[in-house]
C-alpha cells in the first residue's frame, strides 16, 4: 500500500544507462538473470514513485476517472523523462500503454527482443502500488524489434500469463492473441 511517508528522492541519469546495465549484467550474469534483476529492481522502484505521486501534487488516484488517471499517469512519466504514454483498453482484462518515445527503448540496437525490462518491472510496481493489489506488465512490442512504439500489456497475474502463453504458442500477433482471451 502506498505510505504518504513523502516523495522519495529523485534523481536524473542520461536514458544511456538503462543499456549499459542491460549490457554490463549480461555480459556477467547471463540474458535471463538480466531481465529478471532489471524487472524486479524496476518494480521496486515502482512503487517507491508511486509514494511520489502521493506525496506530490497530484491527488488520490482513486478519486480521478479513468481519462483523468491515464492523462496524470502520462504526465507523471513525461515529467521525469520517460516518454507519453497512451492508455487503451482493448479487451476487458488486459490494458495497454503505448509509447512512441519511451526512454528505455533501444532503437539503435536493432535486436530480436524486447529491451524494457526495467520500465516493465517499473509499470508493474506503480500501477500495483496505485491501484492497491497486483498487476502484472509484459512488454508486447517494442521499438527494439523496429516498431513504432513499446506497447506494455497490464493486468491480473492470470491474464498476463495467458496473454503471453497465446503469443509465444501461437505465434499469434497482439490483436489475434487478445481476441482468444
Amino acid at each position: 500500500m502506498i505510505t504518504k511517508r513523502g516523495a522519495p528522492r529523485e534523481i536524473a541519469v542520461p536514458v544511456s544507462v538503462f543499456g549499459s546495465l542491460r549490457a554490463e549484467l549480461e555480459k556477467e550474469a547471463g540474458t535471463l538473470p538480466t531481465v529478471h534483476a532489471l524487472h524486479h529492481a524496476g518494480y521496486t522502484a515502482g512503487v517507491a514513485a508511486a509514494a511520489a505521486w502521493v506525496g506530490g501534487e497530484e491527488r488520490d488516484p482513486h478519486s480521478l476517472g479513468q481519462g483523468a488517471f491515464w492523462s496524470k499517469l502520462s504526465d507523471f512519466f513525461g515529467k521525469r523523462g520517460w516518454g507519453t504514454l497512451r492508455h487503451e483498453q482493448r479487451h476487458e482484462a488486459v490494458g495497454l500503454l503505448s509509447s512512441t518515445d519511451w526512454a528505455e527503448a533501444a532503437e539503435a540496437e536493432g535486436g530480436p527482443e524486447a529491451s524494457c525490462h526495467f520500465s516493465t518491472g517499473f509499470l508493474s510496481g506503480i500501477l500495483s502500488e496505485l491501484a492497491g493489489g497486483p498487476v502484472a506488465v509484459l512488454e508486447v512490442v517494442c521499438r527494439t524489434r523496429g516498431a513504432d512504439a513499446c506497447q506494455f500489456a497490464f493486468g491480473s497475474a492470470g491474464a498476463i500469463h495467458e496473454l503471453y502463453g497465446r503469443l509465444l504458442d501461437d505465434d499469434a500477433d497482439l490483436d489475434g492473441a487478445l481476441a482468444a482471451l
